[in-house]
């Protein structure tokens, strides 16, 4: 009788903080509609999504959130360019290529980059690489999605580095060692036989490095510049919608006006674009795991 009350505390302790998670989620879902609710009373959702122009605290207010957007997506595909290739091939090499010792060597070592405040990256694209490619692009702004982007992809490595290798080492060894005996090498069981066994792992850790890039906001902060601009240069400086959210919470707007609250529709924006990679994400998964 006591083991089973023990075992259906437990059960009711692991439900409630699974209930807490979702009543967290929820809640932050109510508290963007409703503030964003308030914004759109005053704003036309046709004006917030094709105007070309973000003013919203200038005297000649303009509303469109295609320039957040836009900066947003730029230094989220400059960093997808660095993190993806160098974090599948290190987890190419870490699971199938490095010996124990090397893997419990080298895999903490990238973790650790996890842990580096991403203020202290910000600096590192401000200070170091941003010069760096004013000598191979002179006119170069100090302020620009390159230097952020860049950053951001080194910063997100381990993301992608991890989960794929955690993926990969789970594909059991008879696959491995059935492609050594049709005459295979370890490059050809690595890359046609490991990497499409573990590639619904693989999607997942490149929907968790989307997600981490696009919400990253101290980097662009820093490095990218304050200017929301609609462009697709990664060249150019420009705004993001977390930084944008950052620069009018530290200002002095009143609570509930207009341009107080933009960081609400803002948010909002970030959260739709978040959750949409999320579920094509999920259906990767499930059509990959379908078809291996």
């Amino acid at each position: 009788m006591r083991r089973h009350l023990c075992e259906r505390s437990i059960e009711a302790s692991l439900f409630l903080a699974a209930l807490a998670s979702v009543a967290i989620t929820l809640g932050i879902v109510g508290v963007l509609t409703y503030e964003s609710w308030g914004f759109f009373q005053h704003v036309p959702l046709s004006e917030f999504l094709t105007d070309s122009q973000w003013t919203p605290l200038f005297s000649e207010a303009h509303y469109g959130i295609l320039p957040l957007v836009s900066g947003t997506l730029v230094t989220t595909v400059v960093a997808l360019l660095v993190a993806v290739p160098l974090g599948t091939v290190t987890a190419i090499y870490v699971s199938e290529y490095a010996s124990l010792s090397i893997r419990e060597t080298v895999k903490p070592i990238l973790e650790l980059l996890s842990a580096v405040p991403t203020v202290v990256f910000g600096y590192f694209a401000l200070l170091f690489v941003t010069p760096l490619l004013q000598r191979m692009w002179p006119d170069l702004p100090g302020f620009n999605m390159l230097s952020a982007g860049l950053v951001i992809g080194v910063m997100i490595i381990p993301y992608v580095s991890s989960v794929s290798e955690d993926a990969m080492r789970a594909v059991p060894m008879l696959i491995r060692e059935g492609s050594y005996a049709m005459g295979a090498s370890r490059f050809q069981t690595a890359l046609r036989v490991v990497v499409p066994s573990a590639l619904s792992g693989i999607a997942a850790a490149y929907v968790l490095a989307i997600s981490r890039a696009i919400g990253e906001t101290m980097v662009v902060a820093i490095a990218a510049g304050m200017q929301p601009t609609l462009t697709l240069n990664p060249l150019e400086p420009a705004a993001t919608l977390t930084a944008y959210i950052v620069q009018v919470s530290l200002g002095d707007l009143p609570h509930g006006s207009l341009g107080y609250q933009t960081i609400f529709a803002a948010g909002l924006v970030l959260l739709i674009i978040t959750l949409i990679f999320n579920i094509a994400g999920h259906f990767l998964r499930k059509r990959f795991h379908h078809a291996f």
